[in-house]
Protein backbone atom coordinates (compact mmCIF):
# COMPACT_ATOMS: atom_id res chain seq x y z
CA UNK A 1 0.00 0.00 0.00
CA UNK A 2 1.01 3.26 -1.03
CA UNK A 3 1.15 6.07 1.35
CA UNK A 4 -1.04 8.18 -0.87
CA UNK A 5 -3.01 7.74 -4.50
CA UNK A 6 -1.97 11.21 -5.75
CA UNK A 7 0.94 13.04 -5.57
CA UNK A 8 0.63 16.62 -6.80
CA UNK A 9 3.34 18.57 -7.76
CA UNK A 10 2.80 22.38 -7.74
CA UNK A 11 0.47 24.78 -5.53
CA UNK A 12 -0.65 26.94 -8.40
CA UNK A 13 -4.68 26.98 -9.73
CA UNK A 14 -3.97 23.95 -11.39
CA UNK A 15 -2.67 22.12 -9.01
CA UNK A 16 -4.86 22.85 -6.14
CA UNK A 17 -7.59 22.27 -8.43
CA UNK A 18 -6.44 18.81 -8.99
CA UNK A 19 -6.25 17.92 -5.30
CA UNK A 20 -9.51 19.34 -4.79
CA UNK A 21 -11.22 17.72 -6.98
CA UNK A 22 -9.15 14.31 -5.99
CA UNK A 23 -9.29 14.65 -2.50
CA UNK A 24 -13.45 14.90 -3.22
CA UNK A 25 -13.84 12.00 -4.85
CA UNK A 26 -12.12 9.73 -2.05
CA UNK A 27 -8.48 9.98 -3.11
CA UNK A 28 -5.58 9.68 -0.52
CA UNK A 29 -3.67 13.13 -1.83
CA UNK A 30 -0.91 15.07 -1.18
CA UNK A 31 0.31 18.15 -2.69
CA UNK A 32 3.89 19.64 -2.78
CA UNK A 33 4.44 23.28 -3.30
CA UNK A 34 8.18 24.84 -3.16
CA UNK A 35 6.91 27.70 -2.17
CA UNK A 36 3.84 29.68 -1.52
CA UNK A 37 0.66 28.33 -3.11
CA UNK A 38 -0.10 30.31 -6.56
CA UNK A 39 2.56 32.46 -5.71
CA UNK A 40 3.45 32.32 -10.10
CA UNK A 41 1.56 32.80 -12.82
CA UNK A 42 -1.68 31.87 -10.88
CA UNK A 43 -1.05 35.41 -9.58
CA UNK A 44 -0.70 36.91 -12.55
CA UNK A 45 -3.84 36.29 -14.21
CA UNK A 46 -5.74 38.82 -15.83
CA UNK A 47 -8.48 37.99 -13.07
CA UNK A 48 -10.95 37.86 -15.92
CA UNK A 49 -13.72 34.85 -15.53
CA UNK A 50 -15.07 34.92 -18.91
CA UNK A 51 -15.71 33.50 -21.86
CA UNK A 52 -13.26 35.22 -24.00
CA UNK A 53 -14.53 37.87 -26.87
CA UNK A 54 -11.19 37.08 -28.54
CA UNK A 55 -11.91 33.46 -29.16
CA UNK A 56 -15.11 34.65 -30.72
CA UNK A 57 -13.11 36.29 -33.83
CA UNK A 58 -10.75 33.05 -34.15
CA UNK A 59 -14.39 30.89 -34.63
CA UNK A 60 -13.93 29.23 -30.90
CA UNK A 61 -17.78 29.30 -30.44
CA UNK A 62 -17.96 25.29 -28.43
CA UNK A 63 -14.52 27.24 -26.45
CA UNK A 64 -16.46 30.19 -25.50
CA UNK A 65 -19.89 28.20 -24.54
CA UNK A 66 -17.87 26.00 -22.46
CA UNK A 67 -16.19 28.99 -20.33
CA UNK A 68 -19.78 30.87 -20.23
CA UNK A 69 -20.95 27.89 -18.73
CA UNK A 70 -18.07 27.51 -16.45
CA UNK A 71 -18.43 31.15 -15.51
CA UNK A 72 -21.90 30.76 -14.22
CA UNK A 73 -20.30 27.95 -12.47
CA UNK A 74 -18.04 29.41 -10.60
CA UNK A 75 -20.34 32.32 -9.55
CA UNK A 76 -22.11 29.63 -7.26
CA UNK A 77 -19.27 27.96 -6.08
CA UNK A 78 -17.73 30.99 -5.45
CA UNK A 79 -19.40 34.03 -5.31
CA UNK A 80 -17.52 36.09 -2.20
CA UNK A 81 -14.53 35.41 -5.02
CA UNK A 82 -16.23 35.85 -8.65
CA UNK A 83 -18.32 38.63 -8.87
CA UNK A 84 -20.28 40.05 -11.91
CA UNK A 85 -19.38 43.18 -13.45
CA UNK A 86 -19.97 45.19 -16.96
CA UNK A 87 -17.43 45.53 -19.33
CA UNK A 88 -17.99 48.24 -21.67
CA UNK A 89 -16.16 48.17 -25.16
CA UNK A 90 -15.99 52.02 -26.81
CA UNK A 91 -16.33 52.27 -30.41
CA UNK A 92 -12.80 53.98 -31.78
CA UNK A 93 -13.20 55.15 -35.61
CA UNK A 94 -10.21 53.69 -36.64
CA UNK A 95 -11.03 49.61 -34.87
CA UNK A 96 -13.83 47.25 -35.38
CA UNK A 97 -16.80 48.89 -36.89
CA UNK A 98 -19.59 49.04 -34.49
CA UNK A 99 -22.31 46.83 -36.22
CA UNK A 100 -19.36 43.71 -35.87
CA UNK A 101 -18.65 44.66 -32.44
CA UNK A 102 -22.70 44.36 -31.70
CA UNK A 103 -23.02 41.07 -33.63
CA UNK A 104 -19.88 39.50 -31.89
CA UNK A 105 -21.76 40.56 -28.41
CA UNK A 106 -24.98 39.35 -29.68
CA UNK A 107 -23.39 35.72 -30.54
CA UNK A 108 -21.45 36.33 -26.84
CA UNK A 109 -25.00 36.78 -25.21
CA UNK A 110 -26.90 33.67 -27.40
CA UNK A 111 -23.91 31.19 -26.36
CA UNK A 112 -24.64 32.22 -22.78
CA UNK A 113 -28.33 31.62 -23.04
CA UNK A 114 -28.77 30.03 -19.62
CA UNK A 115 -26.96 32.61 -17.79
CA UNK A 116 -28.58 35.01 -14.74
CA UNK A 117 -26.23 37.61 -16.10
CA UNK A 118 -27.71 41.27 -18.00
CA UNK A 119 -27.58 40.91 -21.71
CA UNK A 120 -25.56 43.29 -23.97
CA UNK A 121 -26.73 46.92 -24.69
CA UNK A 122 -25.56 50.06 -26.43
CA UNK A 123 -24.74 52.79 -24.75
CA UNK A 124 -24.38 56.51 -25.98
CA UNK A 125 -21.22 57.35 -23.51
CA UNK A 126 -21.52 61.13 -23.82
CA UNK A 127 -24.70 61.04 -21.52
CA UNK A 128 -23.58 58.08 -19.69
CA UNK A 129 -21.50 57.58 -16.26
CA UNK A 130 -19.09 55.15 -18.56
CA UNK A 131 -17.96 58.06 -20.60
CA UNK A 132 -16.61 59.91 -17.88
CA UNK A 133 -13.30 58.83 -18.02
CA UNK A 134 -13.09 58.59 -22.11
CA UNK A 135 -12.02 61.17 -24.45
CA UNK A 136 -15.26 62.85 -25.90
CA UNK A 137 -14.30 61.84 -29.88
CA UNK A 138 -15.78 58.76 -28.68
CA UNK A 139 -19.60 58.69 -28.49
CA UNK A 140 -20.69 55.00 -27.96
CA UNK A 141 -19.81 51.87 -26.25
CA UNK A 142 -21.07 48.45 -25.90
CA UNK A 143 -21.56 47.22 -22.36
CA UNK A 144 -21.61 43.53 -21.82
CA UNK A 145 -21.77 40.74 -18.81
CA UNK A 146 -18.67 39.09 -17.52
CA UNK A 147 -16.99 38.51 -14.29
CA UNK A 148 -13.87 39.46 -12.14
CA UNK A 149 -12.14 36.88 -9.33
CA UNK A 150 -9.66 37.33 -6.98
CA UNK A 151 -7.11 34.74 -8.75
CA UNK A 152 -4.54 34.56 -5.49
CA UNK A 153 -7.59 33.95 -3.01
CA UNK A 154 -8.85 31.08 -6.07
CA UNK A 155 -5.60 29.05 -5.29
CA UNK A 156 -5.50 29.77 -1.51
CA UNK A 157 -9.65 28.82 -1.30
CA UNK A 158 -9.38 25.84 -3.59
CA UNK A 159 -6.26 24.16 -1.71
CA UNK A 160 -8.38 24.94 1.38
CA UNK A 161 -11.15 22.96 0.33
CA UNK A 162 -9.00 20.43 -0.87
CA UNK A 163 -7.33 19.80 2.88
CA UNK A 164 -10.76 19.90 4.39
CA UNK A 165 -11.56 17.20 2.15
CA UNK A 166 -8.48 15.47 3.62
CA UNK A 167 -5.13 15.99 1.20
CA UNK A 168 -2.37 17.35 2.70
CA UNK A 169 -0.90 20.68 1.34
CA UNK A 170 2.62 20.99 2.37
CA UNK A 171 4.27 24.72 0.83
CA UNK A 172 7.93 25.26 1.08
CA UNK A 173 8.43 21.50 0.61
CA UNK A 174 10.20 21.00 -2.96
CA UNK A 175 10.20 17.72 -4.56
CA UNK A 176 13.72 16.97 -6.05
CA UNK A 177 13.26 13.25 -7.07
CA UNK A 178 10.74 10.95 -8.02
CA UNK A 179 11.39 6.58 -9.34
CA UNK A 180 9.00 5.60 -11.83
CA UNK A 181 7.84 1.97 -11.56
CA UNK A 182 4.75 0.39 -10.36
CA UNK A 183 4.50 3.35 -7.90
CA UNK A 184 6.13 6.34 -7.85
CA UNK A 185 8.57 7.02 -5.05
CA UNK A 186 9.52 10.85 -4.74
CA UNK A 187 11.95 12.36 -2.40
CA UNK A 188 10.98 15.45 -0.79
CA UNK A 189 12.76 18.28 0.83
CA UNK A 190 10.40 19.89 3.51
CA UNK A 191 12.26 22.54 6.57
CA UNK A 192 15.56 20.79 6.25
CA UNK A 193 15.17 17.28 5.98
CA UNK A 194 14.58 14.83 3.63
CA UNK A 195 11.69 12.26 3.26
CA UNK A 196 10.27 9.49 0.93
CA UNK A 197 6.86 9.28 0.42
CA UNK A 198 5.24 6.97 -2.33
CA UNK A 199 2.07 7.05 -4.41
CA UNK A 200 -0.10 5.13 -6.95
CA UNK A 201 0.06 8.43 -9.21
CA UNK A 202 1.63 11.29 -9.80
CA UNK A 203 0.81 14.99 -11.14
CA UNK A 204 3.13 17.41 -12.32
CA UNK A 205 1.11 20.66 -12.49
CA UNK A 206 4.43 22.92 -11.61
CA UNK A 207 3.64 25.39 -14.80
CA UNK A 208 6.72 27.02 -15.93
CA UNK A 209 8.82 24.42 -14.08
CA UNK A 210 7.05 21.72 -16.07
CA UNK A 211 9.88 20.74 -18.47
CA UNK A 212 12.64 21.70 -15.84
CA UNK A 213 10.72 18.90 -13.42
CA UNK A 214 10.18 16.46 -16.18
CA UNK A 215 13.70 16.05 -17.28
CA UNK A 216 15.61 16.64 -14.14
CA UNK A 217 13.05 15.34 -11.55
CA UNK A 218 10.93 12.68 -12.73
CA UNK A 219 13.88 12.04 -15.05
CA UNK A 220 10.76 11.92 -18.28
CA UNK A 221 10.75 12.54 -21.99
CA UNK A 222 9.42 16.44 -21.60
CA UNK A 223 6.63 17.56 -23.87
CA UNK A 224 6.57 20.13 -26.72
CA UNK A 225 6.62 22.87 -24.58
CA UNK A 226 7.31 26.73 -24.76
CA UNK A 227 7.01 29.02 -22.22
CA UNK A 228 4.34 32.42 -22.27
CA UNK A 229 4.65 35.22 -20.46
CA UNK A 230 1.99 37.19 -19.77
CA UNK A 231 2.40 40.85 -17.77
CA UNK A 232 0.07 43.45 -16.28
CA UNK A 233 0.43 47.31 -14.83
CA UNK A 234 -1.17 48.62 -11.98
CA UNK A 235 -1.35 52.45 -11.55
CA UNK A 236 -4.04 54.73 -9.94
CA UNK A 237 -7.20 54.47 -10.11
CA UNK A 238 -8.14 56.02 -13.86
CA UNK A 239 -11.99 55.97 -13.40
CA UNK A 240 -14.90 55.82 -10.36
CA UNK A 241 -17.50 53.55 -12.12
CA UNK A 242 -17.58 50.07 -11.08
CA UNK A 243 -17.05 48.48 -14.61
CA UNK A 244 -14.26 47.08 -16.84
CA UNK A 245 -13.22 48.94 -20.13
CA UNK A 246 -12.03 47.04 -23.24
CA UNK A 247 -10.28 48.43 -25.62
CA UNK A 248 -9.45 48.07 -29.42
CA UNK A 249 -5.56 48.24 -29.96
CA UNK A 250 -4.37 49.09 -33.51
CA UNK A 251 -2.71 45.26 -33.44
CA UNK A 252 -6.02 43.94 -32.96
CA UNK A 253 -5.63 42.58 -29.26
CA UNK A 254 -7.88 43.70 -26.54
CA UNK A 255 -6.80 45.40 -23.69
CA UNK A 256 -8.62 45.26 -20.37
CA UNK A 257 -8.60 48.15 -17.89
CA UNK A 258 -10.56 47.28 -14.64
CA UNK A 259 -10.95 48.02 -10.82
CA UNK A 260 -8.23 46.24 -8.56
CA UNK A 261 -7.50 46.67 -4.70
CA UNK A 262 -9.79 49.45 -4.33
CA UNK A 263 -7.91 52.39 -4.80
CA UNK A 264 -5.98 50.72 -8.44
CA UNK A 265 -6.50 49.76 -12.04
CA UNK A 266 -5.20 47.08 -13.49
CA UNK A 267 -4.15 47.00 -17.37
CA UNK A 268 -3.42 44.45 -19.45
CA UNK A 269 -2.36 41.79 -20.37
CA UNK A 270 0.60 41.53 -23.13
CA UNK A 271 1.62 37.92 -23.69
CA UNK A 272 4.74 36.87 -25.42
CA UNK A 273 7.20 34.03 -25.87
CA UNK A 274 9.32 34.14 -22.49
CA UNK A 275 12.82 32.64 -21.62
CA UNK A 276 15.01 32.48 -18.56
CA UNK A 277 13.94 31.81 -14.84
CA UNK A 278 10.30 31.52 -14.23
CA UNK A 279 10.87 32.52 -10.93
CA UNK A 280 12.24 35.93 -11.66
CA UNK A 281 9.83 37.32 -14.40
CA UNK A 282 10.24 40.85 -14.80
CA UNK A 283 8.10 42.80 -17.22
CA UNK A 284 9.95 44.86 -20.01
CA UNK A 285 9.72 48.15 -20.62
CA UNK A 286 8.56 47.94 -24.06
CA UNK A 287 5.73 45.75 -22.72
CA UNK A 288 4.59 48.83 -19.82
CA UNK A 289 4.92 51.58 -22.95
CA UNK A 290 2.41 49.26 -24.99
CA UNK A 291 0.40 49.37 -22.25
CA UNK A 292 0.34 52.88 -21.48
CA UNK A 293 -0.01 53.34 -25.10
CA UNK A 294 -3.11 51.47 -25.64
CA UNK A 295 -5.07 53.43 -22.18
CA UNK A 296 -3.93 56.63 -24.11
CA UNK A 297 -5.68 56.03 -27.01
CA UNK A 298 -8.97 56.17 -25.03
CA UNK A 299 -9.05 57.61 -21.58
CA UNK A 300 -8.57 61.25 -21.08
CA UNK A 301 -6.24 60.88 -17.53
CA UNK A 302 -2.71 60.21 -19.46
CA UNK A 303 -0.46 57.48 -17.43
CA UNK A 304 3.20 57.04 -18.25
CA UNK A 305 5.65 54.50 -17.11
CA UNK A 306 6.78 56.29 -14.38
CA UNK A 307 3.13 55.78 -12.95
CA UNK A 308 3.03 52.66 -12.87
CA UNK A 309 3.29 51.69 -9.05
CA UNK A 310 3.37 47.86 -9.76
CA UNK A 311 4.18 45.71 -12.40
CA UNK A 312 2.22 41.67 -12.09
CA UNK A 313 3.67 39.47 -14.22
CA UNK A 314 4.49 35.40 -14.51
CA UNK A 315 5.28 32.68 -16.97
CA UNK A 316 3.40 29.78 -18.26
CA UNK A 317 4.24 26.30 -19.97
CA UNK A 318 1.71 25.68 -22.99
CA UNK A 319 1.73 22.92 -24.82
CA UNK A 320 3.53 23.68 -28.99
CA UNK A 321 1.05 22.54 -31.49
CA UNK A 322 2.14 23.16 -35.61
CA UNK A 323 5.32 22.25 -34.76
CA UNK A 324 5.51 24.85 -32.05
CA UNK A 325 5.20 27.78 -33.81
CA UNK A 326 1.53 27.45 -32.41
CA UNK A 327 1.10 27.41 -28.41
CA UNK A 328 -1.97 26.02 -27.47
CA UNK A 329 -3.59 27.53 -24.69
CA UNK A 330 -3.52 24.64 -22.37
CA UNK A 331 -2.14 21.23 -22.32
CA UNK A 332 -3.10 17.83 -20.49
CA UNK A 333 -0.99 14.57 -21.08
CA UNK A 334 -1.96 11.66 -19.44
CA UNK A 335 0.84 8.25 -19.43
CA UNK A 336 0.04 5.03 -18.07
CA UNK A 337 1.09 0.71 -18.95
CA UNK A 338 0.68 -1.69 -17.35
CA UNK A 339 3.79 -1.58 -15.41
CA UNK A 340 4.11 2.26 -15.29
CA UNK A 341 2.67 3.93 -12.25
CA UNK A 342 0.25 6.90 -13.99
CA UNK A 343 1.98 10.40 -14.78
CA UNK A 344 -0.63 13.20 -15.52
CA UNK A 345 0.84 16.67 -16.79
CA UNK A 346 -1.25 19.47 -16.43
CA UNK A 347 -0.23 23.31 -17.27
CA UNK A 348 -1.13 26.24 -18.72
CA UNK A 349 -4.80 27.40 -19.31
CA UNK A 350 -6.69 30.32 -17.79
CA UNK A 351 -9.22 30.83 -14.57
CA UNK A 352 -12.48 29.99 -16.23
CA UNK A 353 -11.99 26.47 -17.10
CA UNK A 354 -9.48 25.50 -14.62
CA UNK A 355 -12.09 23.61 -12.53
CA UNK A 356 -13.30 21.82 -15.65
CA UNK A 357 -9.21 20.87 -16.69
CA UNK A 358 -9.01 19.32 -12.95
CA UNK A 359 -12.34 17.39 -13.51
CA UNK A 360 -11.13 15.90 -16.86
CA UNK A 361 -7.71 14.98 -15.92
CA UNK A 362 -8.81 13.82 -12.57
CA UNK A 363 -11.32 11.30 -14.68
CA UNK A 364 -8.21 9.71 -16.63
CA UNK A 365 -7.08 8.40 -13.42
CA UNK A 366 -10.39 6.43 -13.06
CA UNK A 367 -9.33 3.43 -14.35
CA UNK A 368 -6.39 2.84 -11.57
CA UNK A 369 -8.02 4.74 -8.89
CA UNK A 370 -11.43 3.70 -7.80
CA UNK A 371 -13.59 7.38 -6.81
CA UNK A 372 -16.31 8.91 -7.05
CA UNK A 373 -18.26 10.91 -8.84
CA UNK A 374 -17.48 14.37 -10.47
CA UNK A 375 -18.47 16.69 -7.66
CA UNK A 376 -16.47 20.12 -7.86
CA UNK A 377 -19.57 21.87 -9.39
CA UNK A 378 -22.14 21.55 -7.05
CA UNK A 379 -19.69 22.52 -3.69
CA UNK A 380 -19.13 25.56 -2.83
CA UNK A 381 -16.02 26.88 -1.86
CA UNK A 382 -15.06 27.57 1.69
CA UNK A 383 -17.01 30.62 2.06
CA UNK A 384 -19.06 30.95 -0.80
CA UNK A 385 -22.26 29.04 0.73
CA UNK A 386 -24.64 31.93 -0.20
CA UNK A 387 -26.20 32.75 -3.59
CA UNK A 388 -24.46 34.90 -5.90
CA UNK A 389 -26.59 37.88 -5.95
CA UNK A 390 -26.13 38.45 -2.16
CA UNK A 391 -23.08 39.36 -1.96
CA UNK A 392 -25.02 43.32 -0.39
CA UNK A 393 -26.67 41.14 1.75
CA UNK A 394 -23.42 39.58 3.19
CA UNK A 395 -21.54 43.17 3.64
CA UNK A 396 -24.74 44.49 5.52
CA UNK A 397 -24.27 41.40 7.90
CA UNK A 398 -21.24 41.84 8.39
CA UNK A 399 -21.53 45.60 9.34
CA UNK A 400 -24.63 45.34 11.53
CA UNK A 401 -22.79 42.26 13.34
CA UNK A 402 -19.22 44.16 13.67
CA UNK A 403 -20.24 47.45 13.76
CA UNK A 404 -16.94 49.10 13.60
CA UNK A 405 -16.31 48.04 10.04
CA UNK A 406 -16.62 50.55 7.38
CA UNK A 407 -18.42 49.83 4.58
CA UNK A 408 -14.92 49.48 2.41
CA UNK A 409 -13.70 47.15 4.76
CA UNK A 410 -16.71 44.80 4.84
CA UNK A 411 -16.51 45.13 1.11
CA UNK A 412 -12.82 43.80 1.54
CA UNK A 413 -13.28 41.52 4.60
CA UNK A 414 -16.73 39.09 2.94
CA UNK A 415 -14.81 39.13 -0.66
CA UNK A 416 -12.02 37.42 0.38
CA UNK A 417 -13.46 35.57 3.20
CA UNK A 418 -17.30 35.45 2.50
CA UNK A 419 -19.40 33.63 5.14
CA UNK A 420 -16.44 32.50 6.71
CA UNK A 421 -15.56 36.09 8.46
CA UNK A 422 -16.23 34.72 11.80
CA UNK A 423 -13.44 32.82 12.32
CA UNK A 424 -11.63 36.17 12.16
CA UNK A 425 -13.31 38.74 14.05
CA UNK A 426 -14.97 36.07 16.26
CA UNK A 427 -16.80 38.23 18.87
CA UNK A 428 -14.72 41.10 18.30
CA UNK A 429 -16.43 44.18 19.48
CA UNK A 430 -14.00 46.97 18.58
CA UNK A 431 -10.91 47.75 16.62
CA UNK A 432 -8.88 46.71 19.59
CA UNK A 433 -10.55 43.84 20.02
CA UNK A 434 -8.24 42.46 16.83
CA UNK A 435 -5.49 42.68 18.14
CA UNK A 436 -2.26 44.72 16.60
CA UNK A 437 -2.91 47.01 13.75
CA UNK A 438 0.06 47.20 11.02
CA UNK A 439 -1.38 49.88 9.10
CA UNK A 440 -4.27 49.59 5.39
CA UNK A 441 -6.91 47.66 7.65
CA UNK A 442 -4.55 44.68 8.06
CA UNK A 443 -4.91 43.38 11.74
CA UNK A 444 -3.23 41.00 13.69
CA UNK A 445 -6.00 38.75 14.24
CA UNK A 446 -6.19 38.56 10.08
CA UNK A 447 -2.98 38.12 10.23
CA UNK A 448 -3.17 35.23 12.36
CA UNK A 449 -5.93 33.17 10.73
CA UNK A 450 -3.80 33.54 7.37
CA UNK A 451 -0.94 32.14 8.46
CA UNK A 452 -2.81 29.52 10.57
CA UNK A 453 -5.14 27.91 8.61
CA UNK A 454 -4.17 29.33 4.83
CA UNK A 455 -0.27 29.08 4.97
CA UNK A 456 0.97 32.39 4.54
CA UNK A 457 4.43 31.62 6.21
CA UNK A 458 6.07 34.98 4.54
CA UNK A 459 4.68 38.46 4.39
CA UNK A 460 5.11 38.53 0.98
CA UNK A 461 2.05 36.10 0.94
CA UNK A 462 -0.45 38.20 2.62
CA UNK A 463 0.62 41.48 1.48
CA UNK A 464 0.82 40.62 -2.32
CA UNK A 465 -1.56 37.69 -2.75
CA UNK A 466 -4.03 36.76 -0.16
CA UNK A 467 -4.85 40.64 0.55
CA UNK A 468 -3.23 43.18 -1.63
CA UNK A 469 -2.65 45.59 0.83
CA UNK A 470 0.92 45.67 0.49
CA UNK A 471 -0.54 48.46 -2.14
CA UNK A 472 -1.20 51.16 0.43
CA UNK A 473 1.23 50.03 3.61
CA UNK A 474 4.25 51.55 3.96
CA UNK A 475 7.60 50.41 3.53
CA UNK A 476 8.08 50.51 7.87
CA UNK A 477 4.45 48.82 8.20
CA UNK A 478 5.79 46.02 5.59
CA UNK A 479 8.30 45.63 7.62
CA UNK A 480 7.05 45.71 11.12
CA UNK A 481 4.79 42.71 9.41
CA UNK A 482 7.53 40.49 8.35
CA UNK A 483 9.44 40.97 12.05
CA UNK A 484 5.51 40.16 13.52
CA UNK A 485 5.55 36.91 11.23
CA UNK A 486 8.93 35.44 11.98
CA UNK A 487 7.89 35.67 15.75
CA UNK A 488 5.19 34.02 15.26
CA UNK A 489 5.75 30.98 12.64
CA UNK A 490 7.13 28.94 15.49
CA UNK A 491 5.06 26.12 15.59
CA UNK A 492 2.59 26.91 12.73
CA UNK A 493 3.92 25.37 9.89
CA UNK A 494 2.80 22.05 9.20
CA UNK A 495 5.11 20.16 6.52
CA UNK A 496 5.70 16.58 4.85
CA UNK A 497 6.97 15.42 7.90
CA UNK A 498 3.92 15.82 9.94
CA UNK A 499 1.05 15.04 7.63
CA UNK A 500 3.53 11.82 6.93
CA UNK A 501 4.01 10.93 10.46
CA UNK A 502 0.08 10.96 10.52
CA UNK A 503 -0.17 8.15 8.20
CA UNK A 504 3.05 6.24 9.22
CA UNK A 505 0.22 3.69 10.80
CA UNK A 506 -1.36 2.83 7.91
CA UNK A 507 1.08 2.84 5.54
CA UNK A 508 3.17 -1.06 4.05
CA UNK A 509 6.06 1.29 2.93
CA UNK A 510 7.82 2.65 6.05
CA UNK A 511 9.74 5.83 5.56
CA UNK A 512 13.32 6.48 5.75
CA UNK A 513 14.10 8.52 9.02
CA UNK A 514 14.54 12.15 8.53
CA UNK A 515 18.57 13.58 8.09
CA UNK A 516 19.57 16.49 7.32
CA UNK A 517 20.22 17.70 3.91
CA UNK A 518 23.84 17.15 2.91
CA UNK A 519 25.52 20.33 1.88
Amino acid sequence: MTDYDLAVIGGGLNGASLARDAAGRGLRVILIEQGDLGAAASSASSRLVHGDLAMLERRGLLRVRAALSERDIWLDIAPHLVRPIRFAVPAHANERPPWRLRAGLWLYDRLGSHSRLPAATTLDVTHHPIGNALQRPIGTAFEYSDCLVDDSRLVVLTALDAAERGAAICTGARCVRADRDRIWRLAVIDRGYRRILTARALANATGAWSASTAETVLRQPSQRLVARQVSQIVVPRLFDVDAVYVFQNPDGQLIFAGPYARDFTLVGTVSHAFKGDPAVVAVPAADVAYLCTAVNRYFRAEIQPVDVIRTVSGANMVFARDGGRAPAASMMDFDAGRSRAPLLTLSGGDVTTARRRAERAIDRLSRVCPMAPRWTARRPLPGGDFAWDCFDEQVELARERWRFLTEAEAQRLVGAYGSRLADILGEAKSRTDLGRSFGAELTEAEVRYLMAKEWARFADDILWRRTKLGLTMTPAERDALAAFMGGAASGQAVGVLDVLGDRRGDSATTPVEPRPIRR
